[in-house]
């Protein structure tokens, strides 16, 4: 495929990133304000933010904190770290914590995988503790592991004291990184992501019921995660998917069990009736070649590091336009996800996105006779260029 036929293929393909400005013009009514101090609403494939307030604001997560003590337990398990049936034998420190609870028992042995449901669905801030302590030795050292990994996910707005988010002045997130750490749960570990759509839990002679009133109103909400504390008041992360998209939405501060899953409810109703989302190539297929001078070969072949993704406003795809540039004269040796040019996708005249075009294949030098030979066809080409 040469370049000109890839851009004008590229205006159907090239992810768009969602800013209010963009459509301002376009017949669509304002996003809902909730009565709640932070939220976000967040396409999980394309990771662009839809809807949000405050997304920004550090605040006190409550028991949301849970998803990054899970998160790193998953993380575990998948690097063979730790595994599903080990036993954990539950500290002192552990059985006395307080606020919600699993109810397992100081001295005895409860595997990883009950852990991990007592966390997700249960809250339990004792299996919380005693997971956290069976992976990194005590609370300290898992809230460490907890501020690496949220630094690794680009969670600029949060920093955790301990694993379950009982009140500490320098333990806190926000919406946006809260959809982040959401977003990775869903994508990176499919199998445990499972775990979070279960509306019950048995443990101990004790059944209870997960706090996310939304997986009994709407079928299409599989997950994840309350939270609430006096300071932080009732918060929840919350997704869906319907027709194939994927959404994410967020709520911190509201004031009620009720209020929290209702506020949720309408930004999920929001982004379903008047957005849309759609992948139409993954990472690493191939988009165009672009010429390569002194090197094995004369080509190599360009695309693009992420899924081509698009989300935006309903109606609004027939209306980009999009173009695409390589770096002048590419010399090898051209290493494979070496950036050889940018994409530019256009509503109107607005730069709506920009991505890197990446080289899929590595291109080594040339043999001597070549790149003399290039060298000619190049000053040649400066003097008539």
């Amino acid at each position: 495929m040469n370049i000109t036929t890839f851009a004008k293929r590229l205006c159907l393909l090239v992810p768009l990133i969602i800013t209010p400005a963009a459509f301002a013009a376009e017949m669509m009514p304002s996003p809902p304000q909730l009565a709640a101090k932070s939220y976000v609403l967040m396409d999980a494939s394309s990771g662009n933010v839809l809807v949000e307030n405050n997304g920004d604001q550090r605040l006190p997560p409550a028991s949301l904190t849970k998803l990054m003590t899970a998160y790193i337990a998953t993380l575990e398990i998948r690097r063979g770290q730790i595994g599903e049936n080990d036993p954990v034998t539950v500290s002192e420190n552990a059985w006395r914590t307080g606020g919600s609870r699993m109810f397992i028992k100081v001295g005895s042995q409860v595997s990883v995988s009950d852990l991990l449901h007592g966390i997700i669905i249960q809250s339990g801030n004792d299996a919380s503790v005693a997971l956290s302590e069976h992976i990194a030795g005590s609370e300290d050292a898992f809230a460490d592991l907890m501020n690496k990994t949220a630094g690794e996910l680009g969670m600029t707005n949060s920093h955790f004291m301990n694993p379950t988010g009982l009140p500490n002045p320098d333990h806190y997130s926000s919406a946006h990184d809260m959809s982040l750490l959401a977003r990775a749960i869903i994508h990176e570990d499919p199998t445990h992501y499972a775990i979070y759509s279960q509306k019950e839990f048995f443990w101990n002679g004790i059944k209870q019921p997960n706090r996310n009133l939304l997986l009994w109103r709407d079928k299409t909400v599989d997950g994840l995660k309350t939270g609430h504390t006096d300071e932080a008041g009732y918060c929840m992360v919350s997704s869906a998917v319907r027709d194939g998209m994927r959404l994410i939405a967020v709520v911190f501060g509201t004031n009620s069990e009720a209020a929290r899953a209702a506020e949720t409810q309408k930004l999920l109703t929001y982004g379903f009736r008047f957005f849309e989302t759609q992948t139409f190539y993954q990472k690493g297929t191939e988009l165009a070649q672009a010429p390569v001078w002194k090197g094995t070969t004369n080509q190599v072949k360009a695309g693009l590091a992420d899924d081509l993704t698009l989300t935006l406003p309903k109606g609004q795809l027939k209306k980009l336009a999009a173009s695409m540039t390589m770096n002048p004269q590419l010399m090898a040796p051209i290493a494979k996800g070496d950036v050889i040019g940018k994409v530019e996708v256009k509503l109107d005249d607005k730069v709506v996105h920009s991505a890197d075009l990446i080289a899929l294949e590595p291109v080594e030098e040339g043999g001597i006779f070549r790149r003399v030979w290039d060298s000619i066809r190049l000053f040649f080409y400066g003097l008539f260029n």
